[in-house]
């Protein structure tokens, strides 16, 4: 193994890890200043998911999992991670989402998160789940 393929898959644990423990402000700290960002949702958004919109640095990265946590109820979060695969400085997280919003019904979606990291911070974050599944589950609450 590689020093960059042990410092990639070293920071992608890390950052779950603090994902996980809901320390937003942590998980951010991993991520470089300015980012590539990237969630499979319209450009738009969806007003029901306000954490769904276009971010490029370290301080959106903590706004973007406070805004998930409080729409969401923490303790019945499922989510669970199947496969990291690294490569260098690229990371593949393979898992499936398991949330219950606050407003809405519970939902699953399996989902795929590729990471960059250099120099020991995360400059790529794009994910890609079922954002159909995710925006229907949360219109349940608004009709």
């Amino acid at each position: 193994m590689t020093y960059e393929t042990k410092d990639t898959r070293d920071t992608v644990a890390e950052l779950l890890k603090r994902i996980a423990e809901g320390d937003h402000d942590g998980a951010a700290g991993l991520f470089a200043e300015h980012i590539d960002w990237r969630l499979s949702w319209p450009e738009e958004g969806r007003p029901e998911a306000p954490w769904i919109r276009p971010r490029s640095s370290r301080a959106d990265v903590a706004e973007h999992f406070r805004a998930l946590e409080a729409h969401h109820v923490p303790e019945l979060n499922g989510t669970s991670v199947d496969r990291i695969l690294v490569d260098g400085t690229d990371a593949v997280v393979l898992g499936e989402i398991a949330q219950t919003p606050r407003a809405g019904t519970a939902y699953r979606s399996p989902f795929a998160l590729h990471l960059t990291v250099e120099d020991g911070l995360i400059t790529r974050y794009h994910i890609y789940e079922d954002s159909l599944t995710v925006a229907g589950a949360l219109a349940a609450a608004n009709p």
